[in-house]
């Protein structure tokens, strides 16, 4: 479902709407302006399978399981080294270099950035918004766990403020795309959402387009509307292609992105 539909507020004029497709020998849903922007970018969302993609790390799937997921993951994508962070819905979002192989698990994070190729980025998302931030400059990324709590502690601001501190990336020059979420038809809010985001809603409203409220942000930031997309894909509406936490389900999906080796 387009992101703004039935909902508040609405996306900003000039942002971008896509439509991620799946592809490649490990399947993501990418970006597919991306893949020939930035051919040095990986980057996606993947469900996975049954068992969805949280790999265990945080939950009761056994160890040898979880790292054989997390081998699977790396090998499919080229990609020597995994970090990933136990999510806790605040705006810590840490930087790394070189890892040696293998699966990180970094410290209470709901974001990373890197300039080293090899390094690949990862947050579990289920129906809040993943954010991947693209400085083609240097290169550096940034990938974020975007739900509602999230964005309005900053971890969007942090993510741009990461990206200039580290990689010398000033927002006008920064992509950024948010990828398969909740839409705002379907995300059902109280009152306390929009006043922790700061943002004035319609008597009557219940409904939030939490993309719409992360491209606003990132105008306000200082990215301009031409670099900045957002996805077409509901988790909750979109005809099961993504689990959904709304939707009922308890799986969640892995959102990546790396520099290629």
């Amino acid at each position: 479902m387009r992101p703004g539909g039935g909902s508040f507020p609405t996306l900003p004029a000039g942002v971008t709407v896509v439509t991620e497709s799946a592809g490649g020998g490990y399947p993501l849903h990418q970006h597919a302006e991306w893949t020939v922007a930035f051919p040095w970018l990986v980057q996606g969302t993947t469900r996975g399978g049954a068992g969805g993609l949280d790999m265990g790390l945080f939950g009761a799937v056994p160890a040898a399981v979880a790292l054989a997921r997390w081998r699977q993951l790396r090998e499919g994508l080229g990609m020597p080294g995994v970090v990933h962070a136990r999510q806790v819905h605040g705006a810590a979002v840490v930087w790394h270099g070189c890892l040696p192989p293998g699966l990180m698990v970094a410290d209470d994070a709901d974001g990373h950035g890197t300039a080293v190729p090899g390094v690949l980025l990862a947050v579990s998302v289920a129906d809040c918004v993943p954010i991947l931030l693209v400085a083609r400059t240097r290169p550096a990324i940034a990938l974020l766990h975007g739900g509602w709590r999230g964005v309005a502690a900053g971890i969007l601001e942090a993510g741009i403020s990461l990206l200039t501190e580290q990689a010398g990336a000033e927002p006008e020059l920064i992509h950024l795309h948010c990828g398969p979420a909740i839409c705002g038809s379907c995300y059902e809010i109280g009152p306390e959402v929009p006043v922790a985001l700061d943002i004035p809603v319609p008597a009557g409203q219940s409904r939030l387009d939490l993309r719409a409220v992360i491209a606003m942000r990132a105008l306000a930031a200082g990215i301009p509307a031409h670099r900045i997309s957002v996805s077409s894909h509901c988790t909750r509406c979109g005809g099961g292609q993504f689990w959904s936490h709304r939707g009922g389900c308890r799986e969640r999906q892995l959102s990546v992105a790396g520099i290629r080796c």
